[in-house]
């Protein structure tokens, strides 16, 4: 007896998920999560926000990136909601006119959370690897903790790991420093 033919989600699939839910398609499949707690929130709204005037509205900083919430990626076969990517001007002037994005971000963050984090480092990681994203960034809002990778050759570099308090300037956003304590505050 063979086994059942596998059957492939589609984008159709992620419209009848629940409002309370956030759906991806990742290698053919639909993984579905709840909406984030509100300390998940906290911090990937912190960090939004700590990068969005400096560098997407150039106050304080030196401009030049589009810095979004929750953006729907195209990414090949793949459809990924990372919790904020960035794109450089130079490469995406304009946002496009679609509710996704069919070009690949220049740097992701992924707030982990218990629902997330297993997802957001062994199966979305190597996905941002294969499509040349060159900085990841992971933030724990339980651990108090940022892990900063860099593309390297195909491969992730842990660059460096922030906790609790310590300044923040790291790549690709070095032009400015933030305290890493305000994404739990």
């Amino acid at each position: 007896m063979s086994a059942p033919a596998r059957q492939f989600a589609t984008y159709e699939d992620l419209f009848d998920l629940p409002e309370h839910v956030v759906g991806e398609i990742i290698h053919g499949q639909l993984i579905a999560h709840p909406r984030p707690a509100p300390k998940h929130v906290v911090a990937s709204s912190a960090i939004g926000d700590e990068l969005v005037g400096p560098f997407q509205k150039g106050r304080g900083g030196p401009g030049g990136w589009w810095v979004l919430d929750e953006p729907e990626l195209h990414l090949g076969s793949h459809i990924l909601v990372p919790d904020l990517a960035g794109w450089r001007r130079e490469r995406m002037p304009a946002l496009p006119e679609t509710a996704y994005f069919t070009l690949p971000p220049d740097w992701i963050c992924e707030v982990l959370s218990s629902s997330t984090a297993r997802v957001d480092r062994a199966v979305k990681m190597p996905i941002y690897a294969a499509q040349g994203i060159p900085f990841l960034w992971l933030i724990d809002p339980d651990l108090h903790t940022l892990e900063v990778f860099v593309l390297s050759e195909g491969r992730w570099s842990l660059e460096r790991v922030c906790q609790e308090s310590d300044p923040v300037s790291a790549p690709p956003f070095e032009a400015v420093t933030f305290a890493l304590s305000d994404l739990w505050t």
